[in-house]
């Protein structure tokens, strides 16, 4: 096969031309200036933004002392300790699934920790004084204070709190737009700050409830402490992220609107939001206005259904990466900056997973660390350029992809040896052991 000619591209009309890869790295004159680089290593980024981040760290830490006061005095002592050791349970759960789909391009865990932090603290506190302001407002003014709390737990509490948890989806999409790509971004960042908000939440519920049972001398399963930890921890940990990863897909859709939609980036946050609250208001009632029966009713019949449906969009949304992918790719493959067996490795976890073992036991840690980055780097490749093709990706394009293709290129010698070898161990590519090329290191020689 005959290689392509410079600016050839074989993944279709509308794409950019992919620039041809000589003997050695073209100088790339467009992005001389390697201080404007915006991608970097994982591990480098925590040593940027140091002000705003110190900054950034004390507003929230703030929060959680004033927070954690406010649900302490509440609760007391003893019942904040117990809420506290109960709340905690499905907070690693629910962190582990959001981050399982966001491994085909995780973004960094610092965005998703200020997720979490807005959630459980700045949302939480900003949810728990403007709650109960409206409340005493409206019992005031109706001199009615069952009604101020029926319409505070269906009307106020769902406007105020997702709207609160919004607040972190939206900082996120307009000063980490490069790390909010789609709709797995969208879902994982608002599953992470509505996972942070349930948890302070979950301390003064199960806080409180315990000192009800320490009132009356309740204990074991027939405690208010074990119902409401039924309720809130077994049954519907996903209630407050299920709510919340609607406004995130809002906001995915958002960002993968083409440039120059502007009134579709404002409408699909605002539609998603509202759902959000809908769905939150649907939930909150079906315990306010009926029995346990509404209640189940309202579990079984919308809450399970919807959390079913989200479910899958977001696996779904997770392999439409692994698809995009292998299917950008191929481009880099045929004008020889990557080996043709590279995008069926990178578009598979398990692939991915077995390059960087094998980079480890081959070369050492140092070897793993580069395939890991080097996937990183070609992950992001191939969005960039999907967005080029969908008209999104901005006019500094051909500069962020060579960029890109910079990093590559340092770290192909080990990783091109390892991904080639992961596509073959995996079935993804087949070829005689003696015609692949694995870097001076064949696990099939003897």
């Amino acid at each position: 096969m005959s290689n392509p000619v410079p600016g050839e591209t074989t993944a279709g009309p509308e794409a950019a031309p992919v620039p041809h890869r000589d003997t050695e790295e073209p100088a790339f004159p467009a992005v001389a200036d390697r201080s404007q680089w915006r991608y970097r290593p994982r591990r480098d980024f925590w040593r940027s933004r140091v002000f705003r981040a110190v900054t950034l760290i004390t507003v929230l830490a703030i929060c959680a002392l004033v927070i954690l006061a406010l649900v302490r005095e509440q609760t007391g002592t003893e019942g904040f300790l117990v809420g506290l050791g109960l709340a905690v349970f499905p907070v690693p759960l629910l962190m582990a699934a959001f981050r399982w789909l966001d491994r085909v391009e995780p973004g960094p865990w610092k965005n998703l920790l200020f997720a979490f932090a807005w959630g459980a603290f700045a949302a939480a506190l900003v949810a728990i004084l403007a709650n109960s302001f409206a409340v005493r407002w409206i019992a005031t003014a109706t001199a009615d204070p069952a009604s101020a709390d029926t319409l505070g737990a269906t009307v106020v509490a769902p406007v105020v709190e997702e709207s609160a948890k919004a607040a972190a989806v939206l900082l996120l999409f307009l000063f980490r737009r490069r790390h909010f790509g789609g709709l797995v971004d969208g879902v994982v960042i608002a599953g992470f700050t509505a996972t942070g908000f349930a948890f302070t939440e979950n301390i003064l519920y199960l806080g409180n409830a315990f000192g009800e049972d320490q009132e009356f001398g309740a204990s074991g399963l027939g405690s208010v402490t074990a119902a409401t930890f039924f309720v809130r921890v077994v049954m519907s940990p996903f209630a407050h992220p299920l709510f919340t990863v609607l406004t995130g897909i809002g906001f995915g859709l958002a960002a993968l609107a083409p440039r120059g939609k502007r009134l579709r980036k404002v409408l699909l946050p605002i539609a998603g939001l509202l759902l959000a609250m809908g769905l939150h208001a649907a939930w909150n009632g079906s315990a306010t206005f009926g029995g346990p029966l509404t209640f189940y009713a309202v579990y079984g019949a919308l809450m399970v259904p919807a959390f079913g449906l989200l479910t899958w969009l977001a696996v779904w949304s997770r392999q439409r990466e692994l698809r995009t992918i292998s299917g950008e790719l191929p481009a880099y493959a045929a004008a020889g900056w990557i080996a043709p067996a590279e995008p069926l490795a990178l578009s598979s976890m398990r692939a991915r997973r077995l390059a960087r073992s094998f980079a480890a036991r081959a070369y050492g840690p140092p070897a793993s660390r580069a395939v890991g980055e080097y996937e990183s780097f070609a992950t992001t490749l191939a969005f960039l350029r999907n967005r080029a093709r969908r008209g999104t990706a901005g006019p500094d394009f051909p500069a962020r992809e060579q960029e890109l293709l910079h990093h590559l290129w340092q770290r192909r010698e080990v990783a091109s040896p390892a991904l080639t070898y992961a596509a073959r161990a995996t079935g993804r590519v087949w070829a005689p052991p003696q015609y692949l090329d694995y870097g001076g290191y064949n696990p099939y020689r003897s």
